[in-house]
């Protein structure tokens, strides 16, 4: 199963493999953050090596049809208008209560201060963002997916 992509995405995904010689299968297409504004300022993060992690709530993997990401996933990551930017790969997966993500993870992660205090604070602000729009109740004890990824590919020039 291949991820639906824009013509835009479909182009720098064959950029890629061309230039790259990979041919493994695209495990989806993925922005960081929940508004135009926080995805272009988490690219930036990605393109500079700075973000080397992300975190999600395992409930979104729920019902997707590759379960939960796994080391050696490639992601084509896009802006906030859903350009395509890069390329990332799944280096390593953990799943946990929020309550248990340490501070190496949160320095990992290269947001911010990239303290913990920080990490906490701000992925509290952005779930219960997430938890008001999707009707279910925000807890420390949720599972957390930590998974870090390293840039494969940036593409040459960008617009």
């Amino acid at each position: 199963m291949t991820p639906e992509l824009t013509a835009e995405q479909a182009a720098l995904w064959a950029q890629f493999q061309a230039e790259t010689g990979i041919k493994a299968p695209l495990r989806g297409v993925d922005a960081f953050g929940d508004s135009p504004e926080m995805m272009d300022d988490l690219l930036v993060l990605v393109l500079s090596r700075t973000k080397q992690a992300t975190a999600s709530l395992a409930r979104w993997f729920v019902d997707d049809p590759f379960g939960l990401p796994k080391p050696g996933d490639l992601w084509l990551i896009t802006d906030g208008r859903g350009a395509p930017a890069c390329v990332t790969r799944t280096t390593r997966v953990d799943v946990m209560p929020i309550h248990q993500v340490d501070a190496d993870f949160a320095w990992v992660e290269g947001e911010g201060d990239r303290s913990y205090e920080y990490w906490i604070t701000e992925h509290r602000k952005f779930w219960r963002r997430e938890a008001a729009r999707e009707g279910f109740k925000y807890s420390d004890d949720l599972d957390v997916v930590c998974e870090r990824f390293e840039l494969v590919w940036p593409p040459r020039a960008r617009k």
